[in-house]
């Protein structure tokens, strides 16, 4: 039986220390220091712009528009110890830009939610991932996935989303909860 256990990937590990630094690189134009943001925070916009715009595509090209954003506006950082916060508010704008663009979302397929490896699940398990994903509301899935992805903290999630911390902690407690149903057998 598949085991939901849900730990941040390897990228929000990163100290806000290092990417504070690597800010301030990037704002005095460094390419290596730029690269090497990329690489540490990749997935987590990804994901975090696939939760919103519900497109793969859109949320690739989020992606990158992000960076371009980041790689201009880095000169402009302040530091105040939440550096994943500020890099999303700069997604989230964009992806807000991109949804006033178009009248109609549609609906994302769980499997393009990059939130555990491939390697160590079964066909089996990610089925069963696959189930309790799709039984959550898009509110319930992208607080979920922004703290376990991110590793953002409750509050800064409620900010980043722009909803109160009870009820950010409220929706992800619910979620926890439907998941634990399901994977206990019962039907939320």
């Amino acid at each position: 039986m598949l085991t939901l256990c849900m730990v941040p990937t390897n990228e929000s590990k990163t100290a806000p220390e290092e990417l504070d630094s690597l800010l301030f690189a990037v704002a005095n134009k460094d390419k290596g220091a730029f690269e090497t943001l990329y690489g540490k925070v990749k997935n987590s916009i990804f994901t975090y712009a696939l939760s919103i715009v519900k497109n793969r595509h859109d949320a690739e090209d989020l992606l990158h528009d992000s960076f371009l954003q980041i790689w201009d506006a880095a000169s402009r950082y302040k530091s105040e110890g939440k550096p994943m916060a500020w890099i999303l508010t700069i997604t989230k704008n964009l992806c807000r830009m991109k949804l006033r663009e178009r009248t109609k979302t549609a609906e994302t397929p769980f499997e393009d939610f990059a939130i555990l490896p491939d390697e160590g699940l079964s066909i089996e398990d990610r089925a069963v991932l696959r189930g309790c994903m799709e039984r959550l509301s898009d509110e319930e899935r992208q607080i979920l996935l922004l703290h376990a992805v991110t590793g953002l903290r409750h509050r800064e999630i409620a900010a980043l989303v722009e909803k109160p911390l009870s009820t950010v902690l409220s929706k992800y407690n619910r979620a926890i909860k439907k998941i634990r149903t399901i994977l206990e057998g019962g039907n939320t």
